[in-house]
């Protein structure tokens, strides 16, 4: 991906985590992964090693998101590493929950809190109208997709997606 912050003049380019859907029941030392499945709450993972990368100040950041393990471990968690250009040894290390409050430990040994992601206003994205895009912009390409996922209907969401 590509984010331009335009205050900034700054341009990075971004690498994702693979996403994964989440559902297991564990008795005792089985685990089923069919109809009793139902029976638990399922939840989406991320997964795998991310970078960011800003050409002009030359500063870069290496990303794990880490999957629960199936014994013990939490979900949603991440570490970070924040390097200055050209150096090989980050000044700031993050650890915490992608989705929650996330721990900044510096080089400086100051330690703080990094973002919590709970107290972040949700802005609303500006995209053009479907009518402005062009066919194969993304979404106009999934609009039936995406219509038919809110009403329920995955079957008609399914052949939209084909």
């Amino acid at each position: 991906g590509c984010v331009t912050c335009l205050d900034y003049d700054e341009h990075y380019i971004l690498t994702f985590p693979n996403g994964y859907g989440r559902q297991v029941n564990a008795l005792p030392g089985i685990f089923i992964f069919n109809a009793l499945s139902i029976l638990t709450v399922p939840w989406i993972e991320l997964g795998g090693e991310c970078s960011i990368n800003c050409s002009k100040t030359g500063y870069n950041a290496s990303i794990v998101f880490h999957t629960k393990p199936f014994y013990g471990g939490k979900k949603h968690r991440i570490t970070a590493e924040i390097f200055s250009p050209n150096d090989k040894k980050p000044f700031c290390s993050i650890e915490g929950e992608w989705n929650g409050i996330m721990y900044a430990k510096y080089t400086t040994g100051e330690n703080a809190v990094f973002i919590d992601t709970k107290k972040m206003p949700t802005i609303k994205k500006k995209v053009r109208k479907l009518e402005d895009q062009e066919e194969y912009e993304s979404r106009c390409l999934w609009k039936d997709v995406t219509y038919n996922l809110k009403i329920r209907d995955i079957d008609a969401a399914t052949a939209a997606k084909h």
